[in-house]
């Protein structure tokens, strides 16, 4: 299992990473008021960190609340990760929303 686990673990490093980057880049593309790009960014982002999700659903079933699964510094920096992305996501959400209504306002043409 140990090989099995890294790989893993580093899988939901990879995705938890990939929604961060895709929820950043969002808030870039609503910036620019390119709100296909953004909601696009935004799906992937989304995405991701369901893919991301269901490996860590999955690593804690296999702990089965005993502490089978070992916690080390990667797990614990993957966990980081996930956390961080769905945070990221929550903010970009808010983030685009509000640039939307502004562009609304000011009357901005969509990108």
């Amino acid at each position: 299992m140990n090989e099995d686990f890294e790989q893993t673990v580093m899988e939901l490093l990879i995705n938890a990473g990939e929604a961060r980057s895709n929820a950043m880049g969002a808030i870039q593309a609503a910036r620019d008021t390119n709100w296909d790009q953004a909601d696009a960014l935004m799906a992937a982002a989304r995405e991701a960190s369901r893919q991301a999700h269901i490996i860590q659903t999955r690593l804690i079933g296999l702990d089965e609340g005993i502490g089978k699964v070992p916690v080390n510094l990667i797990m614990v920096h993957a966990q980081d990760h996930l956390m961080t992305a769905m945070l990221c996501q929550d903010l970009a959400e808010e983030l685009i929303l509000l640039r939307r209504e502004l562009a609304e306002r000011h009357g901005q043409a969509q990108g």
